[in-house]
């Protein structure tokens, strides 16, 4: 017999051969993860990037050997509820979420789908994890505060800036539980440099109009925005009125000079997207997300926004300059 009609034979047999004979390699598995945004996919597109970096990184590649059901909320709170339920329903292997409320959100949604925080605040006493180092339960991952003295910091970035300022603005959202935490340690800050700090309740966008205007009423001259889901999906509108009322600002990540602000000092956000992929991949390979302590920033940035500070007529100081890890120009 002709060694072409061999293995012509062989292969004839194989093709009958059960299935379970003929698969010589096992199918590989796919993994589905959830991610829980309060935010719109647009304005979020930089942490989204950074968190399938990561994965990439990790071997993990999108439509090949995991899948990504992303849900947005577009700046409607109300809708987190939902689209966690949403979610969880899909069968997804791990949710990542992005805020306090989308945490939240998805906890009440998914009882013993491991949850992945990309960015929290004050977790334990939000009710999040029991302890950073051992948080129990189904949630693990990041804490956005890295203690009260970055409130005195950015305080001190506003007095660098503008030496005579004497009035500070605070605009922040009574509803959101740390806040009170932050407005005290500012309040203290405050005090220690020597400066009166004038509060502005904002809880929505139909708010930022009015407290502004108190703002203006009660003589601010510098303003701080204390960051959270609601401000943040509003950061743009609150750029334009910081700008418009003459409010040099400083808010908590990049996104805010982004969007206008003057100053934005704090965590890198999308660095912690970055490194949520490392514990997402811990999970799925089988470490209990209670057993993986919650994780404090390691990486802080300056920000300075040089066509707010031209529009402002402000000269920002060279020694300034010179601390920044970025400049908008």
């Amino acid at each position: 017999m002709r060694r072409r009609e061999f293995m012509g034979l062989i292969g004839g047999a194989a093709a009958t051969w059960p299935s379970g004979i003929r698969a010589q390699q096992p199918a590989t598995k796919v993994y589905r993860i959830g991610y829980l945004a309060s935010a719109s996919r647009e304005q979020t597109l930089r942490n989204i990037g950074a968190f399938e970096a990561g994965l990439r990184s990790l071997g993990y590649r999108v439509g090949e050997n995991i899948v990504i059901e992303y849900r947005f909320a577009d700046g409607d709170m109300g809708r987190l509820a939902t689209l966690a339920t949403e979610v969880a329903g899909l069968g997804v292997d791990i949710i990542v979420s992005g805020t306090n409320a989308t945490t939240v959100a998805a906890m009440k949604a998914a009882r013993t789908i491991p949850i992945v925080m990309a960015n929290s605040a004050e977790p334990v006493s939000a009710g999040l994890v029991a302890s950073l180092a051992r948080p129990g339960g189904n949630v693990t991952g990041f804490s956005s505060e890295p203690g009260d003295e970055i409130n005195g910091k950015r305080l001190e970035f506003l007095k660098d800036t503008l030496p005579n300022v004497s009035r500070v603005g605070i605009l922040w959202n009574p509803d959101f539980a740390p806040n009170q935490k932050r407005l005290a340690s500012l309040r203290e800050a405050g005090q220690t440099l020597g400066l009166t700090l004038v509060s502005a309740e904002a809880r929505g966008p139909d708010i930022l109009e009015p407290a502004f205007a108190t703002l203006v009423r009660e003589r601010a001259q510098v303003l701080v925005v204390l960051s959270d889901g609601v401000l943040f999906n509003h950061r743009g509108e609150i750029g334009v009125m910081a700008v418009r009322n003459r409010l040099p600002a400083i808010s908590a990540v990049r996104e805010y000079a982004e969007a206008g602000l003057l100053l934005s000092y704090g965590i890198d956000l999308a660095d912690q997207f970055r490194r949520s992929a490392t514990l997402v991949d811990r999970i799925l390979k089988g470490t209990k997300p209670g057993d993986l302590p919650v994780e404090r920033p390691t990486k802080y940035e300056l920000v300075i926004n040089l066509q707010t500070a031209k529009a402002l007529g402000i000269n920002v100081p060279p020694t300034l300059l010179t601390r920044a890890d970025a400049v908008i120009e």
